[in-house]
């Protein structure tokens, strides 16, 4: 257990500490810019480029893998989505930012290190694979239906022309695609470079995590939402669980691949869920605190996880 808990507070640490000083410092919120751009520009891009650049080619092309999270994500979003139309009373912009909060893993600041943390160099595939689909998915299907709503008041072919390059142009997928590429072609950049992208990968998962603090803390729930818990559910409990179901029933999985992607699954919502009711301006409060609370149940969800991977006690079967 000692293990476990070293793995999981530094990173729910550095978070609380900079939920602490979001509260207590007195500095505008627009002194998060530059970090938010470094993080997401300059840090982030040359993790996920160095997950996949070193990775086989052939690794990367796992079909049926990419298959099961993605359709289990998209089936937490349907969920979610339709537990919003009911609570919201069919409002369809609503209703989609709920189903983010409810299914959108915060796989970006807290994935790839608590993954590769938790299981090694093994969990890089499956790591780098669920951020890029689950990217893929999301930033496809939410300005869709947004569209579809009028609250993006574009016309639909514009919308999905918006959507397809916003996937396409975001530096996560970038460096990805890149990373492929240079998976492909045997690709390794001088040492000079090579040294500096360790340099600034390094500096991104603690960034991330003291940013998502200040931005939960700069953010409170100023009204409980009460659609809020079962979406937390759906997130923390239901989505693993899911993931791990669909992935035993297809088999013929490594089990640091299952266990990544159930540890994948079980991450509190996503800081980009605030960040599209901002831009949408819908479901602003709610997804606040969709992030702070789910941020908060997470620390006991997936410190549970984290002793279940580290112990050998997920189940190498659904029916022993």
């Amino acid at each position: 257990m000692a293990d476990v808990l070293a793995l999981a507070l530094p990173f729910f640490g550095v978070i609380f500490l900079g939920f602490g000083c979001g509260r207590f410092a007195r500095i505008p919120e627009s002194g998060l810019d530059w970090l938010s751009f470094f993080i997401i520009y300059v840090a982030l891009p040359p993790l996920f480029f160095s997950l996949v650049a070193r990775t086989p080619f052939h690794e990367l092309t796992n079909g049926s893998f990419i298959l099961a999270t993605t359709v289990s994500t998209a089936t937490c979003f349907a969920l979610s989505f339709g537990l919003g139309l009911w609570l919201r009373r069919g409002d369809v912009p609503e209703a989609t930012i709920a189903a983010v909060v409810g299914s959108y893993s915060n796989v970006g600041y807290m994935g790839p290190g608590l993954t590769l943390g938790a299981l090694g160099a093994g969990a890089s595939v499956p790591t780098a694979l669920i951020f890029v689909f689950d990217s893929l998915f999301f930033f496809t299907v939410v300005p869709l239906l947004m569209g579809l709503s009028g609250r993006d008041r574009h016309p639909p072919l514009q919308t999905a022309l918006l959507a397809l390059r916003r996937v396409l142009t975001h530096p996560f997928n970038v460096a990805t695609f890149l990373g492929v590429a240079a998976a492909y072609f045997e690709f390794h950049p001088p040492q000079a470079i090579e040294r500096m992208l360790d340099f600034l990968k390094n500096a991104a998962a603690p960034c991330a995590l003291f940013t998502l603090g200040v931005s939960v803390a700069l953010r409170p729930m100023e009204r409980f939402q009460w659609e809020v818990p079962p979406l937390i559910a759906i997130k923390l409990l239901l989505h693993p669980a899911l993931v791990f179901t669909v992935l035993m029933l297809i088999g013929g999985f490594d089990p640091v691949w299952v266990a990544t992607a159930v540890l994948m699954a079980g991450l509190p919502p996503a800081l980009n869920a605030f960040i599209m009711a901002k831009q949408y301006e819908t479901y602003v409060e709610a997804a606040s605190g969709g992030v702070l609370v789910g941020t908060v149940v997470s620390v006991a969800t997936v410190t549970a996880l984290l002793y279940i991977v580290q112990h050998d006690m997920l189940p190498h079967a659904l029916f022993p």
